[in-house]
């Protein structure tokens, strides 16, 4: 035993009750393979965590539903694994065009839409 009263050693996280520990972003067919590999993950970890499917699309913090919506309205640009709403504010010469206004939008062009990802999150308890 190296140091006095039995202290640990090495260096561990400080971890809040609620906190996201761990993400997963995975397509929605591979949803229960992430469940269970999130699920043998816990057990390696003290206390209660818990398994909590996401209702937004990806590591976004759009809901599903109005990402599909919006995409399909050319009004959010992927960035990355995230992604940027498009408003009807700023200049008007610094914008793209048929994305000026968002009327102008509305079933211009039809886009490819992806499957949906879903998230997995483990939260500490």
């Amino acid at each position: 035993m190296r140091g006095a009263f039995g202290k640990p050693q090495g260096t561990c996280a400080r971890v809040a009750i609620g906190q996201v520990l761990l993400s997963i972003r995975c397509k929605d067919p591979n949803s229960h393979h992430a469940q269970e590999a999130l699920r043998h993950a816990k057990f390696k970890f003290p206390g209660r965590q818990k398994i909590i499917v996401s209702r937004k699309w990806g590591f976004t913090k759009y809901s599903r539903t109005d990402y599909l919506r919006w995409k399909a309205e050319n009004r959010i640009m992927p960035d990355g694994v995230n992604a940027k709403l498009l408003g009807c504010h700023g200049r008007l010469a610094a914008r793209q065009p048929g994305r000026a206004f968002l009327n102008a939008l509305r079933k211009k062009f039809r886009l490819g839409i992806r499957q949906p990802f879903g998230l997995c999150t483990v939260i500490w308890i």
